[in-house]
């Protein structure tokens, strides 16, 4: 069996890495605290519905109130469990210093918090945040996730994404300086890539001494410019098989202590355009472990 797992999964698992770092159950919880993006002023990146982080908590509760609704059906589900805040809806670190330290801090005050989770973007971390992230990562475990997408510089003009790869890239090495753990959002299936330009991305990150990875599937949500786009330029949209190939590839080139946090997305379905196999969640995490263990692959064994 893979040593990086309790589930036997042919991949580096959170459980088992939150299990082992903090000896019991740890489970997330997705925050919106109200933070914009500073790229929305150019109208954002193609596939954004604008509502970054569909899935966090009401904006129109305080954070402290979002974290106490969760608190109390995990505690009935796992009692006596530790929680991670994951500050996930819009940019995270788009905001004046003091209200971040409000935020983030308002949160570790509370009972059982083990550590935050924020997710941000390369361009919107400014010097004395970096200094103030290194500070707060010495009092609890500190996560930043910064959205990349691609390494290809051709596909971030086309999806907008607003930053280079060099400045990614700088941001990475910038955090992992400080010691802080960075994990990174890519997205399978971004129009005219091909599976070796999918696999290059990951080959790359795996290069650049990442602590985790989100590997998604783009997904087409109704009200952006990519549903316009597609509407009048259709384009490949990869099938299930498709990104079942793709990722159990990409996951033999990623060095084994690399932690996948995610492997597929969560599209609402009243949103969704396409592809409508993602709403099968489950399926597809059970597809993608038969198809490692059918080729008899694991994680890293290309590293």
């Amino acid at each position: 069996m893979f040593r990086y797992t309790l589930d036997n999964k042919r991949y580096h698992t959170l459980n088992y890495f939150y299990k082992q770092k903090f000896g019991k159950k740890v489970y997330k919880v997705s925050l919106n605290a109200g933070f914009s993006c500073p790229h929305m002023k150019n109208g954002g990146c193609i596939f954004c519905s604008h509502e970054s982080g569909d899935f966090a908590g009401n904006k129109r509760d305080d954070v402290v109130t979002q974290f106490k609704n969760v608190q109390k059906i995990m505690e009935r589900k796992w009692p006596g469990s530790y929680a991670i805040s994951y500050f996930q809806a819009g940019t995270n670190t788009y905001a004046p210093l003091a209200t971040l330290k409000e935020k983030y801090e308002s949160i570790l005050a509370l009972p059982n918090v083990v550590g935050l989770s924020i997710a941000t973007r390369s361009d919107a971390i400014s010097e004395e945040v970096y200094d103030y992230l290194e500070e707060l990562s010495k009092k609890t475990f500190l996560t930043v996730e910064l959205g990349l997408q691609s390494i290809h510089e051709k596909t971030l003009k086309f999806i907008h994404r607003g930053h280079t790869l060099d400045n990614f890239t700088k941001s990475v090495l910038e955090l992992k300086k400080r010691n802080i753990p960075v994990v990174v959002h890519i997205i399978n299936g971004l129009p005219n890539e091909t599976k070796e330009d999918m696999i290059a991305t990951v080959k790359f990150l795996n290069n650049l001494g990442i602590d985790g990875i989100k590997i998604h599937m783009l997904h087409i949500l109704k009200n952006t410019f990519l549903a316009n786009y597609y509407e009048a330029h259709p384009f490949h949209i990869l099938s299930k098989e498709e990104y079942i190939d793709i990722v159990c590839e990409q996951l033999r080139y990623l060095d084994e202590k690399i932690v996948i946090h995610r492997i597929t997305g969560d599209p609402k379905k009243e949103d969704l355009i396409e592809p409508s196999w993602l709403l099968k969640k489950v399926c597809l995490l059970n597809d993608i472990d038969k198809e490692m263990k059918k080729r008899d692959i694991y994680q890293g064994d290309l590293t």
